[in-house]
């Protein structure tokens, strides 16, 4: 591991002033759940480590009144476990706290971020692997195309790289309408989550619209009393990243569901607003029938490779139990 320089400031803005206008000089740490792994493998080799441990951003907050808030606002050095138990997050948004509660471990929720999780780099064993010259490490081609991608992007159109985002709290807050607070030198700026990843081709780009010198304060997820949940099918319950995910969000009144968001995981670059899926069922009862059919409406457009076609079939699967999930109806898939 390369030698570096350790910093600890005491505010955001001491923070933002170590930080470089390039990428790879200066890495920032917060529970270092991916640094660590991005150091050892060679990935990243920075000059400066910035830790984020003092600048005060991990509390949340309620904007409104206590018992009834229009927003809240997660600091972004929030820890997963602590957003999986907090009780408030629970009552209103139950897709955030399972998202959070089903991420790796114990040992990964009690040090991973809120922070952390949305700006993590992908997980692609190319990209990772210390002597594959990728796309994203300075290379001209992406591996997975034509190589091992069962477990990467079914929407791959446009892509030069088909990475999954590898972000489980990313499809719920997108789906919750949530936006980010940023620092940079020239002070604050709001940027939705929606707008907030990007499909990177690059050594020169990351996973986010982030640039080099800024960092992620908070997070504010509006509270307007949707429906709401989070589903996973992965090959285990425990410490393994999903194969596909769905997060889902409506308004329900009258056994109708309307302002409709499903936001998919682990199968784009990027997570993947299923437009089709939501329009499927705008409207209409969530029942067995209207889930199954948003859920292969949300598989429209897919366009699988060579190793990783079950992904179509899992996106259905994956909307229609999040959508029965979030109306309440029993989980019949539950033993």
């Amino acid at each position: 591991m390369k030698n570096f320089s350790y910093y600890r400031p005491k505010t955001a803005e001491q923070a933002v002033a170590l930080l470089d206008d390039k990428w790879g000089t200066t890495e920032l740490l917060a529970g270092g759940t991916d640094l660590l792994d991005l150091q050892k493998e060679y990935i990243a080799q920075p000059d400066k480590v910035i830790t984020l441990r003092d600048v005060g951003i991990n509390q949340l907050r309620l904007d409104g009144l206590d018992k009834k808030p229009d927003d809240f606002i997660l600091g972004a050095g929030m820890t997963l476990a602590e957003i999986a138990a907090h009780r408030g997050l629970k009552d209103a948004f139950p897709a955030l706290t399972t998202a959070a509660g089903d991420i790796g471990g114990p040992q990964i929720r009690n040090m991973g971020t809120l922070g952390g999780n949305l700006c993590q780099r992908n997980r692609c064993w190319y990209f990772r692997d210390e002597h594959t010259p990728c796309l994203l490490k300075g290379g001209d081609k992406c591996f997975a195309i034509d190589g091992e991608n069962r477990y990467h992007a079914i929407f791959t159109q446009g892509h030069k790289c088909v990475m999954v985002n590898p972000s489980t709290l990313a499809p719920v807050l997108i789906a919750l309408g949530a936006s980010a607070e940023v620092m940079g030198p020239k002070g604050k700026r709001t940027v939705k989550l929606a707008d907030f990843f990007h499909a990177p081709s690059s050594a020169s780009e990351r996973e986010h619209v982030l640039k080099p010198n800024e960092l992620v304060l908070s997070v504010t997820i509006p509270y307007h009393h949707l429906k709401n949940a989070s589903y996973e099918v992965r090959h285990k319950q425990s410490y393994d990243w999903p194969l596909v995910q769905a997060a889902v969000a409506f308004k329900y009144e009258d056994n109708k569901a309307t302002d409709v968001r499903i936001v998919l995981g682990h199968v784009a670059p990027t997570p993947h607003v299923a437009e089709a899926a939501a329009k499927a069922l705008e409207g209409k009862e969530v029942t067995e029938a209207t889930a199954s059919a948003a859920g292969e409406a949300a598989a429209q457009g897919a366009m699988p490779l060579s190793q990783n076609a079950y992904k179509v079939k899992l996106v259905a699967v994956a909307v229609k139990r999040a959508l029965l999930t979030a109306a309440g109806h029993k989980k019949y898939w539950e033993v």
